[in-house]
C-alpha cells in the first residue's frame, strides 16, 4: 500500500524522460517530463512549507486544467496537507463560500481567471490566510502572493535545508486524507468526500483490471480537472502507465474552452478521450451536421452505413460473429468510404472514448461504435474514488456499465440491505480500498452511507449472468405509484428525449399519486423550424396548437397502439404533461455542475405546475397554459 507521493516518485524513477504534461504556450503544445514535473512539485512544496503549511492543513485549488493544477495538488500532498479541489463552475456566492469555510482552508490557490471570485468573497473567509495566484500580476491585493514568489522561497528552502521537505514527505501515510471533494449540491448542503491517498492508488490499480494504456498514449482532458472521473481516470491513471496528459487551451469562459477543444484535438492527437453525455451529444451533432452539408447522396449513404454497422456490431460482445463474418468486407467498405474520414476529426490516433459522469444513451454508444471510436460506458461515484465498473476494448456490452473492477466486492441489495439474486434490480452496494473515509465533519451522513465497510451508492442496478453491471437510475429517487409500486424514471425520460425530437428535457413525477405526470422543456429550435414550415394562412395560436399536437403524437409512440408501446409498462408513462415556462439550467440550479438534472429541486421549483397536472384542467395537453408556456419558451415571434 502506497501514498500518492510514493506512487508519483515511483513513476518518475521509471518513466523520468517521458512527457507527463502538455500545455499550449506561445502558440504550440509543449511538454514537460516526469522528472521536470517532480522538480517543480518539490519546489512548490518547499515554498508551501516555508509559508507554514503543516500536515493536515487544507488548501483549496480553483483553476482551469493546466500543468500547475496537477503540480499544485502534488505539492500540497508532499506537505502532508489536503487538497480541496473546487469546480470553476462555482460562482462567487454561497456555494463557493460554504466549501472554503466548511473545509477551513488556510490557503486558496487560484488561476487569474478565477481570482475575481475569490476577491469578491474573501471578506467572508476569515480563515483564509493567503491566496496564491498561479499567474504573474502586478496589482496584488490583500493576502495575495504570486506563484513565482512562492517558488522563489521554495528554492531557497531546498538550498538551505533540503532535509525539511524530505522529512515532511516521509511523514505522509497512505491512509492520510488527500482530498476533500465536495458533492455537486444535489442536496441542501454539499458533502465533503474525504478520499485518502490509498483510495486513489487502489482505484488506479483497479482501473487497469481489464484495460491497458501504453506509455506512448496521450489524452486531452476537456472535463474539469476537479471532476472525480477526470481526476482518477485521466490524471492518475495515465501517470500509472508513464503516459501523458494534455490540458485544453484555457478560454475566457466555458464556451471558448469548448471551441479550443476541437482545435486542440487536432494538435495533440490523443489516443483516448474522457467524455460525458453532454460532450458526446455535441460531437454527434457536429458530425451529423457535417454529413448533412455534403448533400442528400452522402447523407443517405451515411444512414445506410450506420444501420449496417449497428447490425454488424450488435451489442459489442457479439460483434461480427456468426453469419456476420461473411459481411465484413461490406463493413470495411463503409469504414473506408465514410467512417475513417470522420475519425480524422479526432486527430487520427483516437482508439476509444471512456464515458462516465452519467449514463450514456445506448444510441450514442452504437453511433460511436459504428464510427470505429467506441465510447465505453463506465460507472462510478466520487465516494468510490470513483471507478466501480467499466466496459473496455476486450470486455464490453453496449447498454451495460461493464464488469466490476477487480479487488472490489459488489452486491445488489433491497431496501433492508438484503442481498438480491443475479438479474434482480436493487441498490448497488460496494466494498473495497477505493471506498471513501467518510464525509468531512459529517458523521451522521457517513454512518448512513457506509455501513460495516459497505458503501451504499444510492444507485439502482443489477448484474447479469455474464457479470456485467446495468445501472438503471437513482435507487433513492424512485417514483412511487398510488399502489406503492416503485420504478425508476430515468430510463423512461431518456427514451422520451431520444424518440421525441420536440422534447429537449423531461422529468417524470409520481409520489403515490393517481398517475405519473411529465414536466417538459421543449426543443425550441426544432419547434421554430416546424412552425416556419406551416401554412402562412394559420395564425400564431393555431401554429402553437399544431406544435403541441406534434409533441402529443411523439409521446403517443409509447402508449398502447404506438410503435414503442412495449418499451415500458403503460402505468409508468406520463398520463399528462405540462410545457414548462423555463428550461433546466445551471443558472437556476436545476442542473448540477455535471449537467445532471437535480430532481428534488425541479420538483420544488415547479411545485405549482405539478399540482396543476393533478386537476381536471391539467389533463388537457392542448391547454391555454401549455400554449402560453410554449410561446414563452420558443420566443414571441415564431414566424
Amino acid at each position: 500500500m502506497i501514498s500518492i507521493i510514493d506512487y508519483f516518485e515511483e513513476k518518475v524513477n521509471k518513466y523520468g524522460d517521458h512527457p507527463l504534461l502538455w500545455e499550449k504556450k506561445e502558440g504550440r503544445f509543449q511538454s514537460i517530463t516526469y522528472i521536470e514535473t517532480h522538480k517543480q512539485v518539490q519546489t512548490f512544496a518547499a515554498g508551501l512549507i516555508g509559508m507554514g503549511i503543516k500536515k493536515g492543513d487544507r488548501l483549496s485549488l480553483l483553476s482551469e486544467g493546466r500543468n500547475y493544477w496537477l503540480i499544485s495538488e502534488l505539492a500540497i500532498l508532499f506537505c502532508g496537507a489536503i487538497n480541496v479541489p473546487l469546480s470553476t463552475k462555482l460562482e462567487a456566492d454561497q456555494d463557493l463560500v460554504f466549501r472554503l469555510a466548511h473545509s477551513e482552508s488556510r490557503v486558496v490557490i487560484a488561476s487569474l481567471n478565477q481570482l475575481p471570485k475569490i476577491r469578491k468573497i474573501l471578506k467572508d473567509l476569515p480563515l483564509v490566510e493567503k491566496v496564491i495566484v498561479l499567474d504573474n500580476i502586478e496589482d496584488l491585493q490583500d493576502k495575495e502572493v504570486t506563484l513565482s514568489n512562492v517558488l522563489k522561497s521554495g528554492k531557497s528552502l531546498l538550498k538551505e535545508n533540503p532535509q525539511k521537505l524530505h522529512k515532511t514527505k516521509k511523514a505522509v501515510h497512505f491512509n492520510d486524507v488527500a482530498n476533500i471533494s465536495y458533492t455537486s449540491g444535489t442536496t441542501a448542503q454539499p458533502k465533503g468526500i474525504m478520499l485518502s491517498h490509498r483510495n486513489y492508488t487502489a482505484n488506479v490499480e483497479q482501473a487497469f483490471s481489464f484495460i491497458d494504456i501504453p506509455a506512448h498514449f496521450r489524452t486531452l482532458v476537456v472535463l474539469p480537472w476537479d471532476h472525480a472521473f477526470a481526476h482518477t481516470a485521466a490524471l492518475y491513471s495515465f501517470m500509472f502507465r508513464g503516459a501523458s496528459i494534455a490540458s485544453v487551451e484555457a478560454g475566457k469562459n466555458q464556451m471558448e474552452a469548448l471551441k479550443n477543444f476541437s482545435k486542440n484535438i487536432m494538435e495533440i492527437q490523443p489516443h483516448v478521450l474522457m467524455s460525458v453525455p453532454a460532450i458526446a451529444k455535441n460531437f454527434r451533432k457536429n458530425i451529423e451536421k457535417g454529413i448533412a452539408a455534403k448533400g442528400k447522396m452522402v447523407s443517405s449513404l451515411f444512414k445506410v452505413a450506420l444501420k449496417f454497422a449497428f447490425w454488424y456490431n450488435g451489442n459489442g460482445e457479439n460483434r461480427g460473429k456468426g453469419l456476420k463474418k461473411i459481411t465484413f468486407p461490406i463493413y470495411k467498405l463503409f469504414d473506408n468510404l465514410l467512417f475513417k474520414t470522420i475519425r480524422t476529426r479526432f486527430g487520427g490516433n483516437l482508439q476509444f472514448f471512456i464515458g462516465g459522469g452519467a449514463l450514456l444513451d445506448i444510441d450514442l454508444q452504437r453511433f460511436f461504435y459504428a464510427l470505429g471510436t467506441p465510447m465505453f460506458q463506465g460507472y462510478g461515484l466520487s465516494e468510490a474514488s470513483p471507478i466501480i465498473s467499466a466496459n473496455t476494448p476486450k470486455h464490453h456490452k453496449l447498454g451495460s456499465s461493464g464488469p466490476i473492477v477487480q479487488n472490489m466486492e459488489l452486491r445488489i441489495c433491497d431496501e433492508d440491505g438484503k442481498e438480491l439474486p443475479v438479474e434482480t434490480s436493487g441498490e448497488i452496494v460496494i466494498k473495497g480500498e477505493n471506498v471513501m473515509l467518510g464525509y468531512w465533519k459529517n458523521e451522521e451522513d457517513t454512518k448512513k452511507t457506509i455501513r460495516n465497510g459497505w458503501l451504499y451508492t444510492g444507485d439502482l442496478g443489477y448484474m447479469d449472468k455474464a457479470g456485467y453491471l446495468y445501472v438503471l437510475g437513482r435507487f433513492k429517487s424512485l417514483l412511487i405509484g398510488s399502489d406503492g409500486e416503485k420504478y425508476s424514471p430515468e430510463g423512461i425520460e431518456e427514451a422520451i428525449i431520444d424518440h421525441c425530437p420536440f422534447i429537449d428535457q423531461i422529468v417524470l413525477h409520481n409520489n403515490q399519486n393517481p398517475y405519473t405526470v411529465g414536466l417538459i422543456v421543449p426543443n425550441t429550435e426544432k419547434i421554430k423550424q416546424f412552425i416556419r414550415s406551416l401554412e402562412e394562412s394559420l395564425n400564431e395560436e393555431q401554429k402553437i396548437e399544431e406544435a403541441l399536437k406534434t409533441i402529443q403524437k411523439q409521446l403517443a409512440q409509447f402508449k398502447k397502439g404506438g410503435k414503442l408501446e412495449n418499451m415500458f409498462p403503460q402505468r409508468w408513462l406520463p398520463a399528462t404533461s405540462i410545457i414548462l415556462p423555463e428550461p433546466f439550467t445551471e443558472a437556476n440550479r436545476l442542473l448540477n455542475s455535471t449537467m445532471k438534472v437535480v430532481r428534488r429541486k425541479v420538483e420544488e421549483h415547479f411545485n405549482n405546475e405539478i399540482e396543476y397536472l393533478y386537476t381536471s384542467q391539467g389533463r388537457d395537453f392542448i391547454s391555454e397554459v401549455n400554449k402560453r408556456n410554449l410561446q414563452k419558451q420558443a420566443g414571441k415571434t415564431l414566424t
